[in-house]
């Protein structure tokens, strides 16, 4: 699935003028059971120039925002980030506890096995936008991760975006 998630944001982002190169890869969406809210979708973005992901929608979500999880003190906090910066030939990793795209509103289950239409908008130094379709695996872990042990408790990353 990752060449296919690469080849799609190449053929995509192509097509704009002035678009920036941004490589997605591991790119994944946490599923979701009938009735929650809220899911995350992570991932890793390289930008060959330097650029700032600026926004994200998905069909599946009323919303979609890129948050960003942290300690302060002893409580983990999460905020919405409008704008992250994507620095030239640097990873910036989107994943549990950290960055990552809350869907918020889910309109339905996302059911292991399953896909999310998602795209991201990217905006570079000039303030030219474009934007990158991709379609992400849903699964309970990262792709290749062990899963996840078993809790009686909510999983506090199932509020992100």
């Amino acid at each position: 699935m990752k060449l296919k998630t690469i080849a799609t944001v190449l053929a995509l982002t192509a097509g704009f003028a002035q678009a920036q190169s941004v490589d997605v890869k591991n790119a994944w969406v946490r599923s979701a059971v009938p009735g929650q809210s809220g899911t995350g979708a992570f991932m890793a973005l390289t930008s060959k120039d330097g650029t700032k992901l600026v926004g994200a929608s998905s069909p599946v979500a009323g919303v979609a925002e890129v948050h960003e999880m942290k300690m302060e003190g002893d409580i983990m906090r999460m905020r919405a980030v409008p704008v992250l910066d994507l620095p030239a030939g640097q990873t910036v990793q989107l994943k549990p506890g950290g960055y990552h795209v809350m869907l918020m509103g889910l309109k339905q289950a996302l059911p292991n096995g399953s896909t999310v239409p998602l795209t991201l908008t990217f905006k570079d130094a000039k303030g030219q936008e474009s934007k990158v379709e991709l379609k992400l695996p849903v699964a309970a872990s990262a792709p290749g991760a062990a899963a996840a042990p078993a809790s009686g408790k909510a999983d506090a990353m199932h509020h992100k975006h």
